[in-house]
């Protein structure tokens, strides 16, 4: 018997013991949620108590007039709860997209934030019918089983396989917003950064990659080894880089391809244009091959070629 019991706690609980346990939970009433799981009272109160046997301690006190949760039946509920609710969410997700064409992109966050979604509109315009769906995470996904149509990824020819297609190259510069070049001190030459904050990557000497778009390298390629900024300030993305510099809060190593269009609106300025240092890194679209043929998929890969040739003027990347 104690073989039997070990093992009935072991196994996974059933969902619909907990679609009933959430009910009850949230009505504090059996009968309420009979009603609303279109079920007996009976069959409710089975399910909790067979729950109860599997979890090994009871999930509810059951006074005259009243139902309340244990600690335990709590505990439980703060689990189940976003649990069930995550699940409904993807399957209503589902429901509505079925029979529809859509496009799964995976970026990282600042580049789907500072050239992607700015650009989706004229995307949407042209292709009204096609849902857009982006999945921003820094962590690569495999295109051979994620459920991804596109991935944007950001790495060095070496780190890409040959049917990657190259969207533009990179340059870092300085730059900076108007009004704090206009605020205090001439920023006219490399020497002149002392007087002012700088701002780069909190995490950017962790890897090789990111090493490059550090200003201690810029300074190195340049001859300002021993330059002082007034002081320092560190972000994690680079979208909270831009923003810093767009408020001037300082001087920021910009990406060219991720603030161009700012700097072709004048929200911030390239302060030291025949200093831009050259980057090894790359932007590039990768299509998943299970979506390569699908109509959509051509159709958003088109469009974002299109967009990286007009990014690639603006840079001028050859």
């Amino acid at each position: 018997m104690q073989h039997s019991e070990n093992h009935l706690r072991t196994r996974p609980i059933a969902v619909g013991h907990l679609r009933a346990f959430e009910a009850v939970a949230r009505h504090l009433n059996f009968r309420a949620a009979a009603e609303e799981l279109s079920l007996t009272q009976s069959a409710v109160s089975r399910q909790i108590q067979a729950m109860e046997e599997e979890v090994g301690v009871p999930l509810f006190l059951r006074h005259t007039r009243a139902v309340e949760l244990t600690g335990a039946g709590a505990q439980l509920l703060r689990a189940v709860l976003p649990s069930l609710e995550r699940m409904d969410s993807t399957v209503r997700l589902i429901r509505r997209s079925a029979g529809r064409k859509s496009v799964t992109i995976s970026t990282w966050a600042s580049f789907a934030s500072m050239w992607l979604i700015p650009r989706l509109e004229d995307f949407q315009s042209a292709h009204p019918d096609i849902d857009i769906r982006i999945d921003a995470s820094d962590v690569p996904v495999d295109l051979e089983t994620a459920d991804v149509d596109v991935a944007l990824r950001y790495a060095r020819p070496a780190q890409v396989p040959p049917q990657a297609i190259r969207l533009f190259g990179e340059q870092l510069t300085p730059v900076a917003s108007p009004w704090l070049l206009k605020s205090g001190h001439a920023l006219k030459k490399g020497t002149d950064l002392v007087h002012f904050g700088l701002i780069e990557a909190s995490d950017s000497h962790r890897t090789q990659n990111l090493e490059w778009l550090t200003w201690r390298r810029w300074m190195d390629t340049h001859n300002f080894k021993t330059l002082e900024p007034k002081r320092w300030l560190y972000f994690n993305y680079a979208h909270q880089i831009a923003q810093a510099a767009l408020t001037g809060q300082g001087l920021a190593l910009a990406r060219m391809p991720l603030v161009a269009d700012s700097l072709a609106s004048g929200d911030l300025v390239e302060i030291l244009p025949h200093m831009r240092l050259e980057s090894p890194m790359v932007y590039w679209l990768l299509v998943g091959p299970r979506a390569v043929a699908r109509p959509e998929i051509v159709a958003f890969c088109d469009w974002l070629q299109v967009q990286a040739q007009l990014t690639r003027v603006a840079i001028g990347d050859s």
